[in-house]
């Protein structure tokens, strides 16, 4: 199947006789984009932005020059020897079974399984694990290509019916839709233009919970800014036009809501969100009186509150209030100002808690991997689940009646297994373990720690072959985030491990600005000290080859979306310290992210150019605005897809124009758009091997690795 249908105009003619040659020339001719003379004013600085053109995705001069763009970087990778060899490896090793950690409804058990390289996972249900279970739902069937994706579930009480939300090409808008799981046939219910939001149903299934905004134009869709998110109760068998709304709040465009409705069903919980800063408010109202209104619990944005259980009168939340890396609290919900503390903060990041089994099931990160706590409801210490190492353990959710639950354990070299863990006995059993064409035995993983620009330690995972020589010859790719309170912790890729085939080390380091060690890491690589993320960054790749893992030559930076935005600003920064750069899906403008789609909601962490001391400190990092003619760049592969509703595309599409234009040295500057895809939620899994093996080829031919 080919990669994109691209139409054969002039420009593609124009660049492809121009690049024939491009492997081995001393310079490529670039698709040449529309330039204009756009200049903005930002406190006195006049800012250019000469390829402004480029963020209309669907003007017919930037359609040509996509197409040209992507002729370049395909002409390209075809010269490359080593591709098919790739692409073959890569897929040989994605082919094994993957499950996802079930969930308990009604008495019915619900999972995704993956044989190997279908598209989508299919979702699974049965009555027993792991046995009985029999196909729900299978995306695969929804389109040709793979790119309909299921988005989120929920399941009623009784386990009757599952709502369930698709996405299509990677969008992040999503489509509700109802099916009866005895019969596997939908019913009519149909609910569009949902956003960042999932279903919670009504205890007696009578419908829905959902959030969503309002239909955006059709003509720009694309561009247009998410604002007022909506709360909405959707009956079922009723037409979405009857569908009540529950709250809105027309004096704060930037609030986002989702409702959860209790376990024992009384009480809807609303988490109020505002962008993408980690605090947030709980508002709630109860069901059992309908006109009741909505009590703001929670008002202050003060804290993090992650909601945890309802019993009473008393809602238990994990939150960061007084305590940066977390605790259990409970909450009089007539009373909110009686706030106790039931488990204390601990010297370990607290990540995640669920009600179990009348436990609290704690998740703590140690240094960037997982350890798991119980404690009973008053906050005495019930034990640990053990785990197998450095790794990531996930899932634990339920109900308080359930005697079990069920989690995942992964690893950088072992791929998810899937546990049962029994209350009773506090015996975990496997559940599913995958079978994998990949060696783990002959991998080795490691932790230390490295000094940033300032003195801060940061932690930092490195992944090889046992027995690997420190002689500063080993390929290496350097992986970071450094964003949004996110923690990067230990994880399985058939990517990740292709490359470990193919001789290569892999780096990832906990950078701050994530989640790793609670809101203080987190607020260190924020806005006006967004700066220390870059640092870190750097001084990774400077500790990399200074302890001989690898050398300049030999070492590649990869990242996506806020990671992208990393990629860029390292590659624009230290220019002469990478031997080759993959920026995904990134934030390349930082003066007019906040102008698209949900790009707003990232002010919380980035700052707004639209105040003074923020554009100052945005300009002096921006990737797109510190590129500099006459620079030599290393090889650089940028990688976006055309309708990325997330990131817009825009981004990449003026970040690579612009570093080609100033490029001066022989290295290639290519960029990949896909089409039918969006910001990486749900690709089907041949556009991720596609995607990757040609990630791999460009690193292969820049980095000058010989596969064993």
């Amino acid at each position: 199947m080919k990669r994109f249908t691209l139409l054969l105009t002039a420009t593609s003619i124009f660049a492809g006789l121009q690049i024939l040659a491009a492997a081995g020339a001393d310079r490529f001719v670039y698709p040449p984009a529309t330039k204009g003379s756009q200049i903005d004013n930002y406190f006195g600085t006049k800012v250019a932005d000469p390829y402004r053109d480029l963020e209309n995705a669907d003007a017919p001069a930037t359609r040509k020059w996509i197409e040209a763009e992507n002729k370049l970087t395909f002409d390209y990778l075809a010269a490359i020897p080593e591709r098919k060899a790739i692409n073959d490896k890569l897929t040989a090793l994605w082919n094994y079974e993957k499950y996802s950690v079930p969930s308990q409804e009604g008495g019915r058990y619900f999972f995704t399984k993956n044989t190997g390289l279908q598209n989508q996972s299919v979702l699974y249900s049965g009555p027993t694990l792991p046995g009985e279970a029999k196909p729900l739902l299978d995306p695969n069937t929804l389109s040709q290509d793979g790119t309909v994706a299921l988005s989120g579930t929920d399941v009623t009480d009784d386990g009757k019916l599952i709502a369930y939300g698709l996405a299509v090409a990677g969008s992040d808008w999503q489509e509700w839709k109802v099916r009866d799981i005895a019969s596997g046939k939908d019913l009519s219910d149909d609910v569009q233009w949902v956003k960042f939001s999932g279903a919670s149903w009504k205890k007696d299934g009578s419908g829905f919970f959902y959030s969503r905004y309002d239909a955006p134009a059709s003509a720009d869709q694309l561009k247009q800014t998410n604002y007022f998110h909506k709360l909405y109760f959707h009956k079922l068998g009723t037409p979405q036009t009857q569908d009540q709304l529950v709250y809105e709040r027309k004096d704060h465009k930037d609030w986002n809501f989702n409702g959860r409705v209790t376990e024992d069903g009384r009480i809807l919980i609303i988490n109020v969100s505002q962008g993408t800063d980690p605090k947030n408010r709980i508002f709630y109202k109860n069901l059992a009186l309908p006109n009741a209104p909505v009590v703001e619990l929670l008002n202050k944005q003060d804290a993090a509150y992650n909601f945890i259980g309802y019993e009473g009168n008393t809602a238990w939340f994990k939150t960061d209030l007084g305590a940066p890396r977390g605790r259990i609290v409970s909450v009089d919900a007539l009373k909110p100002e009686r706030m106790t503390t039931v488990v204390p903060e601990a010297a370990d990041k607290l990540e995640a808690v669920d009600l179990v089994g009348d436990r609290f099931v704690a998740s703590y990160l140690k240094d960037a991997h997982s350890s798991v706590r119980l404690f009973d409801l008053s906050g005495k210490p019930a034990g640990e689940i053990p785990l197998p190492g450095l790794g990531t353990a996930s899932g634990f959710t339920g109900k308080r009646k359930h005697t079990e639950t069920f989690y995942s354990y992964v690893s950088f070299t072992e791929p998810p297994t899937v546990y049962r863990y029994d209350f009773k006995s506090g015996q975990s059993t496997v559940l599913f373990r995958p079978k994998v064409d990949f060696k783990s035995d002959e991998f080795t993983t490691e932790q230390v720690f490295y000094q940033s620009k300032d003195g801060t330690k940061v932690p930092i995972f490195l992944t090889y072959r046992k027995g690997l020589e420190k002689n500063g010859n080993n390929p290496t790719i350097l992986y970071g985030y450094g964003g949004f309170d996110i923690s990067i912790t230990p994880s399985f890729s058939p990517a990740i491990a292709t490359w470990l085939q193919m001789g290569g080390v892999y780096a990832v380091a906990n950078l701050r600005g994530g989640g790793e060690y609670g809101e203080e890491w987190h607020l260190a690589g924020t806005k006006l000290r967004k700066q220390n993320v870059f640092d870190d960054f750097i001084a990774a790749g400077e500790w990399l080859i200074a302890n001989k893992y690898t050398s300049t030559p030999k070492l590649a930076i990869s990242g996506r979306s806020n990671g992208g935005l990393l990629v860029g600003a390292a590659l624009t920064q230290r220019p002469e310290l990478w031997g080759a750069t993959l920026p995904g899906v990134g934030v390349m403008d930082m003066l007019r992210f906040q102008k698209f789609t949900i790009g707003w909601a990232w002010t919380s962490d980035y700052g707004s150019s639209e105040k003074a001391d923020e554009f100052a400190a945005l300009y002096k990092y921006s990737p797109l605005h510190n590129i500099k003619p006459g620079t030599k760049y290393p090889p650089t592969f940028v990688t976006t897809a055309d309708h990325d509703d997330r990131v817009f595309p825009g981004h990449s599409f003026k970040f690579a124009a612009t570093l080609q234009t100033a490029q001066a040295g022989p290295a290639p500057v290519l960029i990949r758009i896909e089409t039918r895809a969006g910001h990486g939620a749900g690709k089907p899994t041949s556009k991720i091997i596609e995607e990757t093996a040609d990630q791999w080829t460009f690193l292969v031919k820049n980095l000058g690795m010989k596969l064993p």
